[in-house]
């Protein structure tokens, strides 16, 4: 629609390819977790362990000191065990940090890679490549499994949460808003990233995706169902945390807020919520089924990615070769996957992952998702794209979602990421602070999917035809004269042909993608592709 903002285009498949770098490599850390619930006493429950430090408290302890079921741990009594475990290290946390991490002192010491944790990366991008290994043909499938199990899960936490005792004062807590916090940016910044994730917007997903739905899908409809439900979703699963987190606190006891016990990041899924499992009756169970929702949400996630990132360099290459080899692009950019994740699988690993997380897709998504929003609506026009729009839909997009697109969403994405820049704070891994060059890197990982779009916008402007600047940039920002419908059926209104084509003059449309193949057309080529989304 604008061949001078294509940049926007590689940025995304810039952050895509950060995401899936490391997203993979939380799966696979849900993966080794999984595999370590497989047994009669979860590893993180006691303080008995080879890893254990003497700063160790574990609840459990604390409980089985009353019934003398085990030794007593010192230093002694039960009130001195609690007192202690307001300030202890758990069970669980030292389980991740000493044993799942063997976690390094500095981002730059990598230490050894941990084999338990590579072999979980490799099971990782096995099944990712197996799910997609025919594209949205076999993902599509798998994907009807990963995103419906995922609430049999929830409800079964859920149910068993909220009989638990302390679990009123856990969604209390969850519920009750903290008004102090509205002025700072970066809660803002947090709220924005968590709906850039969860819904996907500026990864290049969404519109690798919807180039397979057929011309006439009802997206409003789809999109109204996707964000509603994914809110819920955010909702309902936070009702399943802290019900269990509520629990915990009121069995450490002495009056421990919530807040102790409650994480965010890693922690929260890895230390917190896991420690919170070994208080309930056949813990190994609820841990079996906690991270196998994890898995599957992450799985989800995972397919998207990579199906963006091979449909990118497919459609871009767009030969007969790789057109019939799109196997083998798959299982190149999985191979490519797994070895940029080895060195987050080492000793510093944690660190890196949390770099990339807080700087490759977070200032960058945001950008690009402005700058997307400004082209579409200010140089394409946005009379145009609601014209297309009621093309594909038979109405108009709705009067909200028009003042929405064209001044709304881009002044608060605008703001957020003003604020941000203003109350910036170099970020942190508990008490670990990143050194400047470490932080230097992160702002070039999050400089290099931005970078793409003057750099693309610079290069088409020195391609465009035109004696002056001026000239060359109307031409640059101009819709491409292949831009419209692919099928011919489609080509309505302003993209009705003037003179209707034969096959002698090779106007039809040249497939680019089998299997985005749907409606036949006549002539030899057989199919076009993106007939059904442009």
């Amino acid at each position: 629609i604008s061949p001078m903002f294509k940049g926007v285009g590689y940025g995304m498949m810039v952050v895509s390819t950060y995401i899936g770098i490391y997203y993979n490599v939380v799966i696979c850390i849900a993966f080794y977790y999984f595999f370590s619930s497989m047994t009669h006493v979860l590893p993180w429950a006691y303080c008995d362990n080879p890893w254990n430090t003497p700063d160790c408290a574990g609840v459990l302890d604390a409980s089985n000191l009353t019934n003398g079921s085990r030794p007593a741990t010192p230093p002694g009594s039960l009130s001195h065990l609690l007192n202690h475990s307001l300030q202890r290290t758990s069970p669980s946390e030292e389980y991740w940090r000493l044993y799942v991490l063997k976690l390094s002192d500095d981002i730059g010491n990598f230490g050894e890679v941990r084999l338990p944790l590579l072999g979980c990366l490799g099971v990782s991008w096995v099944v990712v490549f197996l799910c997609l290994i025919r594209g949205v043909k076999s993902s599509g499938k798998v994907v009807y499994f990963t995103a419906t199990f995922p609430y049999v899960v929830l409800t079964i936490l859920f149910v068993r949460g909220v009989t638990l005792e302390g679990a009123f004062t856990g969604i209390m807590y969850y519920l009750t808003p903290q008004w102090d916090k509205i002025l700072e940016a970066k809660v803002w910044g947090d709220a924005a990233s968590q709906i850039f994730y969860s819904l996907g917007c500026a990864w290049g997903g969404l519109i690798t995706m919807a180039s397979y739905n057929k011309f006439h899908n009802n997206c409003y409809r789809d999109s109204i169902i996707i964000s509603i439900t994914n809110c819920a979703t955010s909702v309902y699963a936070g009702f399943v945390i802290f019900s269990i987190l509520g629990f915990m606190a009121n069995h450490l006891g002495l009056g421990v807020d919530v807040s102790r016990v409650a994480d965010h990041g890693p922690g929260l899924a890895f230390v917190a919520y896991p420690e919170a499992l070994t208080l309930l009756p056949i813990s190994p169970l609820w841990s079996l089924l906690f991270f196998f929702m994890l898995i599957l949400l992450g799985l989800g996630t995972q397919f998207c990615l990579l199906e963006t990132l091979v449909t990118a360099i497919v459609d871009e290459v767009g030969n007969e070769w790789i057109l019939q080899k799109k196997t083998y692009v798959t299982l190149g950019v999985a191979v490519a996957g797994f070895l940029l994740g080895i060195p987050l699988t080492s000793q510093a690993g944690i660190y890196w992952l949390l770099l990339m997380d807080n700087y490759a897709a977070s200032f960058s998504l945001v950008i690009i998702s402005c700058i997307m929003c400004v082209s579409i609506m200010y140089i394409y026009g946005h009379r145009n794209y609601f014209q297309d729009i009621q093309m594909m839909l038979g109405f108009p997009p709705p009067l909200f979602f028009q003042i929405c697109w064209r001044f709304v969403s881009p002044a608060i994405i605008f703001f957020i990421l003003i604020f941000t820049v203003i109350q910036y704070r170099p970020i942190t891994y508990n008490h670990y602070q990143y050194p400047g060059w470490a932080v230097a890197i992160g702002f070039l990982m999050a400089l290099s999917s931005v970078i793409c779009i003057p750099l693309y916008a610079l290069f088409q402007l020195c391609r465009t035809d035109g004696d002056t600047l001026l000239q060359r940039l109307k031409n640059a920002t101009k819709p491409s004269r292949d831009w419209g419908p692919a099928l011919l059926e489609h080509q309505t209104g302003r993209y009705a042909p003037a003179i209707p084509p034969s096959p002698e003059d090779g106007l039809e449309v040249q497939p680019l993608h089998p299997d985005k193949a749907q409606i036949p057309m006549v002539g030899s080529n057989g199919s076009s592709r993106l007939q059904d989304s442009r």
